[in-house]
């Protein structure tokens, strides 16, 4: 099952973080953390990684709305979009399909909030 909308961009890593974060406000969500991967694992492991950096990003009505039909949804929130460097070199975005990923839950209510959730961030990837 595909859990995630996925575009390769002809962009330097953080223009396109930039232009991810652009992307996201046209649609209504701002973005709530930043975790830089590849700074984390070198400060907490002493390892080496690709630039990888995940985007929390909220879109605050939808998200309330979906707090309000499932209490606990809380703990799958917020919509996690990555960018980072792939294995082939290339700058690789990536948003959640809420969809899939909340697919367990089954609250019909909830199902039509993140099938909104879903149809925007396959906007946002569909803009860049």
């Amino acid at each position: 099952m595909n859990y995630s909308f996925n575009k390769i961009l002809d962009l330097e890593f953080d223009a396109a973080i930039e232009k991810v974060t652009k992307a996201l406000a046209n649609e209504g969500f701002g973005v709530l953390t930043t975790i830089d991967v590849k700074a984390t694992l070198k400060k907490k492991i002493d390892a080496d990684f690709r630039p990888y950096t995940i985007l929390g990003a909220c879109n605050p009505k939808l998200a309330q709305s979906a707090i309000l039909a499932e209490a606990n949804i809380g703990t799958m929130l917020p919509c996690n979009v990555v960018v980072q460097v792939n294995e082939n070199g290339k700058v690789e975005v990536s948003a959640i399909d809420p969809v899939a990923s909340m697919q367990a839950v089954g609250n019909d209510e909830l199902n039509a909030i993140t099938k909104i959730v879903g149809e925007k961030l396959q906007k946002v990837i569909d803009s860049l």
